[in-house]
């Protein structure tokens, strides 16, 4: 093949591997670009990008190594001699944020330089400002703190500063990029190259026609990327601290499945004796013991690869990868506790509620593991689970409902800034169903949890109030406390379900004339003030909780509920307590002053 035409075919072929992996993302080559060239295929990324990420990928191979500054090579204008270019220019050209891909040998030195590049810069940036500050220039307001520069950069190099590319016939001669964009199949030839199977007619060839699509999870390719995106969590969450993994694993989709190729990269090159850099800097992880659960995962779906290709009527043998971590997972709660070592199958119990096979046992795990306490619920936090449990609320399952409740109301009790994102795709309205259920065989307890998830969904949340008011849970709850009220006794289980119903609609009415004024007249003040003198301190608090909120959030000063009601209720109870008589005494003022 003729050179030019080489070169173009690696270009193309660099693309497409691209386009398989991110599909809907834009993409433009350069084959051999001059410095100008670069600057304006920078500038004109950044342009249409506006403020979303940039990757930039440097395919090293067959020219120069990087300068010891951590310069990359590029053609001069007459294409008659390489010249270097820095990567502080490529960076001021392409802006943030962004991503660097360096496949060239010696990658570290780039990295190396251009981190020490940025924080001179950055310290230079600093000094402008003090002398600008001791001259009277920054006014009164004194200076302003400097933005960390690398914090929208990230850089993944092929190897160190000292190393030079691997070189492996069993392998892609751009074995770091087809890491990074076709893992699946980089993986298994890596793997069937080192293993017995090769020997058993294993062959490249057959790995390239592995049948399936890596988003189908019932076929062997998209049930092998389910795995590998599972184990790669997994490593990353055990071994990165909890504000990198989130950084890199949990905020952007691209991002996190570069990290989660670029360990696999580390694990096949440290084989070759080259170790890949990025930045931030990862920890090693290439010897973690979850790398085993992927070589016997992927072993099993080899080992029925001749068959299935044979045999298009063949029927594939899932893998029983999830069973087993999920057992694993079982045990460790049967033993674990917040003083031992963290699950490190938590990553994977997550990626099981996407299985409709092992979704149920996974849930009711997952229950039994945020039960044991709020460090557990910060741990299932740290690895994701908001976006799985969020997905779920879409489902129509029945067996799933109660799990499903008593999983977010440990999630709200702990982080209530996920209310947002709640009523957004409409989950308040799971909840409120799952309250309404005629069914006889949701419990009280239940029911409880699901009118607490639907009280912080309401709680100084102006959004949630009126979309919960416009889905009638004010009708519900007093359909609720009609039905309880008349029956509600202390040894009644349904106590703890009336006092979060007080609660909730004090919550839903808070700061809302509109919602105050039709509780009122629903009739919802005498049914709170019938509890101001219950025997329980939980409900009388309860119930001066949400009567306190319904008078407090009245539009006007001329509607006066039942007023004799409330002073009797007073009356009653000035023998039981002076404590509650104050809180009553604040009840009846409030009514008389609104008269």
């Amino acid at each position: 093949m003729q050179p030019a035409k080489a070169l173009e075919t690696i270009g193309k072929n660099l693309q497409a591997q691209y386009e398989r992996w991110q599909p809907r993302a834009k993409y433009k080559m350069h084959l051999d670009p001059t410095m100008e060239d670069v600057k304006k295929l920078c500038i004109s990324c950044r342009r249409t990008a506006k403020n979303e990420r940039v990757l930039f990928h440097y395919n090293g191979h067959g020219v120069p190594r990087p300068t010891v500054n951590g310069e990359i090579w590029v053609f001069n204008s007459r294409y008659t001699q390489y010249i270097p270019l820095s990567m502080y220019e490529l960076q001021t050209w392409l802006g943030t944020p962004c991503i660097y891909v360096l496949d060239c040998s010696a990658a570290g030195l780039i990295i190396n330089n251009f981190k020490a590049m940025m924080e001179q810069r950055q310290q230079q940036l600093a000094l402008q400002q003090q002398q600008a500050a001791a001259a009277g220039l920054l006014g009164s307001g004194g200076g302003v703190s400097l933005p960390d520069p690398m914090r929208e950069i990230i850089v993944l190099g092929a190897c160190g500063g000292n190393e030079l590319l691997p070189q492996n016939p069993d392998l892609p001669a751009d074995v770091f990029t087809a890491c990074l964009t076709t893992p699946i199949k980089v993986a298994l030839r890596w793997f069937c190259s080192r293993s017995l199977l090769r020997h058993d007619g294993i062959s490249k060839e057959l790995i390239d026609r592995i049948p399936g699509r890596q988003t189908d999870r019932k076929t062997p390719l998209g049930e092998l990327n389910w795995i590998f995106t599972a184990i790669t969590d997994t490593i990353a969450w055990n071994s990165l601290p909890r504000a990198l993994f989130q950084k890199l694993f949990r905020q952007d989709l691209l991002v996190a499945s570069l990290f989660r190729n670029f360990l696999l990269a580390e694990r096949i090159m440290a084989a070759s004796n080259c170790s890949p850099v990025s930045y931030p800097r990862l920890p090693p992880t290439h010897q973690h013991p979850m790398w085993q659960a992927w070589d016997l995962a992927a072993e099993m779906c080899l080992l029925q690869l001749p068959a299935l290709l044979a045999d298009p009527n063949a029927e594939f043998n899932p893998s029983k990868f999830f069973e087993q971590q999920l057992t694993a997972f079982e045990l460790w709660l049967e033993h674990g506790s917040a003083d031992k070592k963290p699950p490190e199958q938590l990553p994977i119990v997550l990626q099981v509620l996407l299985s409709q096979v092992h979704r149920l046992r996974a849930l009711i795990l997952l229950g039994r593991f945020l039960d044991m306490g709020s460090w557990a619920v910060d741990l299932a936090l740290s690895v994701g689970i908001f976006p799985y449990v969020l997905k779920l609320l879409q489902t129509t399952s029945s067996d799933l409902r109660t799990t499903l409740v008593f999983i977010w109301a440990k999630i709200l009790a702990l982080d209530r800034s996920c209310q947002a994102d709640l009523v957004k795709d409409n989950g308040h309205l799971y909840f409120l169903k799952y309250l309404d259920a005629p069914e006889a065989g949701i419990s009280a307890i239940n029911r409880a949890q699901a009118v607490f998830v639907l009280a912080v969904v309401c709680d100084h949340h102006p959004k949630g109030q009126a979309l919960c008011y416009a889905a009638n849970l004010l009708q519900v709850l007093l359909k609720w406390l009609r039905a309880l009220l008349p029956v509600l006794t202390t040894s009644s289980g349904n106590i703890l379900l009336v006092k979060w119903i007080y609660i909730c609609l004090g919550k839903l009415a808070d700061n809302q004339p509109e919602i105050s004024r039709a509780a009122f007249d629903e009739g919802a003040s005498d049914l709170l003030a019938g509890l101001i003198t219950a025997q329980i301190p939980e409900l009388r608090a309860a119930a001066v909780f949400g009567l306190g909120s319904l008078i407090h959030s009245l539009p006007g000063r001329t509607v006066v509920p039942d007023p004799a009601a409330a002073a009797g209720a007073a009356a009653a109870a000035a023998g039981s307590g002076g404590e509650q008589l104050q809180y009553l005494e604040i009840i009846v003022g409030s009514y008389l002053a609104k008269g």
